[in-house]
């Protein structure tokens, strides 16, 4: 069998990075699904505070421009688009809290959010489209699970921009209540600010107990998987 030639340039399109469109939607339009919803959320990996999950379904004529994975955006440029993705599409807003991230776990605790989101949208959605592995159960409509959705989807990057708006100023909000640990710095990702909080007073109602180091000698996430978005 003969071998194949590798070719000259092996990452060239590995490094050209995404930019998301509205291919998605159209398709699903084509195949007779309209409106489609993108849904995202944000905060699978803080020690504390609830995960937020969104759902937008976005006008084709009024899409604002710069839409992106909200990682690849400055919180300022996050904040402007939030107002007008506010402004001009439909949206929806859910969260699963601690508590129930530590009776389920993150990954349930995400996706039963993303559901509710997107139930309770104005307009029910005729087609869903998620950022990541899992379509969430219990939707009343079909729905395609998109790898780095974000990044493909406006619709998708709508929803992310809008989930970590919206968590973040949960976590600035919380940190009046609870100004020990600096939730308005590090929205409850593992720091080292955050843990030295931990160690000196202890944990309060919004960490996540069944995340290491809380959990200390049980499963739960690595303290390495705690990475800010």
């Amino acid at each position: 069998m003969k071998r194949r030639t590798p070719p000259d340039s092996p990452l060239l399109f590995d490094t050209v990075p995404l930019v998301p469109d509205f291919k998605l939607e159209l398709k699903a339009r084509k195949a007779g699904h309209w409106p489609v919803a993108g849904a995202d959320e944000a905060g699978r990996g803080p020690l504390a505070g609830p995960v937020v999950a969104a759902a937008v379904i976005l006008d084709p004529k009024r899409i604002p421009e710069g839409l992106n994975d909200s990682k690849q955006l400055s919180a300022q440029r996050r904040e402007e688009l939030f107002v007008q993705i506010l402004a001009t599409a439909t949206v929806s807003i859910a969260s699963s809290s601690s508590t129930r991230i530590d009776e389920t776990d993150i990954r349930k605790a995400s996706l039963d959010a993303m559901r509710r989101a997107i139930c309770s949208l104005a307009i029910p959605a005729s087609y869903v489209l998620t950022d990541g592995l899992d379509v969430p159960p219990g939707l009343d409509c079909p729905g395609q699970a998109v790898v780095k959705g974000d990044a493909r989807s406006v619709s998708i990057a709508a929803a992310s921009i809008v989930a970590k708006v919206t968590r973040d100023r949960m976590m600035a909000r919380a940190h009046n209540v609870f100004p020990d640990y600096g939730f308005a710095a590090h929205v409850g990702y593992g720091t080292a600010q955050h843990r030295a909080g931990i160690e000196k007073h202890g944990p309060c109602s919004l960490h996540r107990m069944s995340f290491r180091p809380l959990r200390k000698g049980e499963d739960g996430p690595e303290m390495d998987e705690l990475i800010s978005e």
